[in-house]
């Protein structure tokens, strides 16, 4: 049955059985990015638990977040060569495993181990499949399934948080991780959702890797042992593999690459330093968490409705430039924040910072697709999220180093601020080249297709004035006997 439905998804349905992907991957999301932010409720369990500092507990979600990232490559390849449900299930079970060992745990060595490595490698597994299966079924409405998808990370982290607060006071830290373990378990229900489609696109790629496989196929029947069928095979993977990450020699993935590492740079340490920076300005604790709360459920609205908006007839080709303007506008906001000190005035740049950063993340997967086209989509977006990796760990510490350094929040805010304000900029510079480039190439064409036009008019006017030479040429020489024509 599987096979059937391949063949008959020739397009996107935009519909149907789309809509469960949907679900899935709201789930998913729930499961991986949801469940990580909620780890720093164990923080304090942790610390008066092992007696150690923050900077030593810190690192649990530091390993969390970038194994997550680091490894999504490893997803993408685990999907491709297996299948989207095997390895959503596989990530499913490992993180599940890690959760449940952490709840053994006798060190934070331990920790590291089991909630930082074993869960953040199957988070990995499962996160990135997921967000390209929505990819493959929708087309028209992208953006808003992918908004609805990827809010399940505002609301998770909204419910998950006084639930996991509420476990650790009935059952401590580690019962709390033994059910948390058991709930990342649903990860093996929402893989099972992912329907394989097989796109005409995806098709037409694929048909070089079949031919290759049938060839080895028949090599390998005449001569099963011989060292050429071995260099067949290595042969056949690496054109599998070449043409798998075809799309890291595009230029504008290069530059989208590049500008994901500065805008993954400056978007982590807001959740790391603002609530310390409110309870440096004066504001409550209660206060605090409250910004937080918000900037968590604005998030949510930032997903759903910039992905709806940016799905309309008058927004739908410029989905780009919308990326672009969300990434630059919680640039500025990081760049008032040192201004702002009061919590009248925090209110408004969580609601604001908040929106923006929900539309951007909806838009990342929109955006990627648009570069590299639905077919590399899977591994397009395991080496964009592996990218999120190596900002994700230093950004957080080199922005207690400068708070540390300088006895102020001003100048980390400031950096990660102008490290996403040139992100969007690079993006939109290498949009305007590229354009003129288009211009420049369209008035060549023009210009060439107008000389080629009169050259051919000159040379069919110039035939014919020939052909009448010729006629009088003969016409002479049969009215005087003896005339030579030539």
């Amino acid at each position: 049955m599987t096979k059937v439905n391949r063949a008959r998804s020739t397009s996107p349905p935009d519909g149907g059985w789309g809509w469960m992907i949907v679900a899935g991957c709201f789930l998913v999301t729930i499961c991986t990015r949801a469940v990580t932010r909620c780890i720093s409720v164990f923080f304090v369990e942790f610390q008066t638990y092992f007696t150690q500092d923050y900077a030593q507990t810190a690192w649990i979600h530091s390993i969390v977040d970038c194994m997550t990232m680091l490894c999504a490559p490893l997803g993408s390849v685990v999907s491709n060569h297996l299948s989207c449900q095997v390895g959503i299930m596989l990530g499913g079970l490992l993180a599940s495993t890690g959760l449940i060992l952490g709840s053994f745990a006798t060190s934070l060595k331990h920790l590291y181990l089991t909630l930082g490595v074993l869960t953040g490698l199957g988070f990995a597994l499962s996160y990135s499949p997921a967000i390209a299966m929505v990819g493959k079924y929708f087309s028209r409405r992208k953006a808003l399934a992918y908004g609805i998808a990827m809010s399940g990370s505002g609301i998770g982290t909204f419910i998950l948080a006084p639930v996991v607060q509420l476990l650790i006071e009935q059952f401590s830290w580690r019962g709390a991780l033994l059910i948390l373990g058991g709930f990342v378990l649903n990860l093996c229900v929402c893989g099972a959702l992912m329907r394989p489609i097989t796109l005409k696109e995806y098709q037409t790629s694929q048909e070089p890797n079949h031919v290759c496989r049938t060839q080895k196929q028949d090599f390998k029947r005449t001569s099963p042992c011989s060292t050429w069928t071995k260099e067949w095979v290595q042969t056949c993977l690496c054109c599998s593999l070449q043409q798998e990450y075809s799309f890291l020699l595009m230029s504008d993935f290069i530059v989208l690459a590049i500008s994901v590492l500065f805008m993954a740079y400056g978007c982590s340490p807001l959740f790391v330093y603002l609530v310390p920076y409110a309870l440096s300005v004066g504001v409550s604790h209660q206060q605090a968490a409250f910004l937080m709360s918000i900037l968590g459920v604005i998030d949510i609205v930032g997903n759903i409705t910039f992905g709806w908006l940016t799905d309309r007839r008058c927004l739908k080709n410029y989905q780009y430039v919308c990326y672009l303007f969300a990434v630059g506008l919680d640039g500025l906001c990081y760049l008032c924040l040192p201004m702002l000190q009061s919590l009248p005035l925090l209110v408004p740049f969580s609601c604001t910072f908040g929106y923006f950063d929900g539309a951007y993340v909806t838009l990342i997967p929109v955006v990627t697709a648009e570069i590299v086209g639905t077919t590399s989509l899977s591994s397009a977006l395991g080496v964009v999220y592996f990218l999120h990796a190596v900002p994700y760990l230093v950004s957080p510490p080199i922005s207690g180093w400068l708070v540390d350094t300088t006895g102020s929040y001003t100048a980390a805010f400031l950096l990660c601020g102008l490290s996403m304000i040139f992100s969007s900029v690079l993006l939109g510079f290498a949009r305007l080249v590229k354009k003129m480039k288009k211009t420049q190439v369209r008035i060549l064409a023009k210009e060439s297709d107008a000389k080629l036009q009169l050259w051919t008019n000159g040379s069919v006017a110039y035939s014919v004035a020939s052909e009448l030479d010729q006629k009088d040429r003969e016409s002479v020489a049969i009215a005087v006997p003896g005339y030579n024509p030539t």
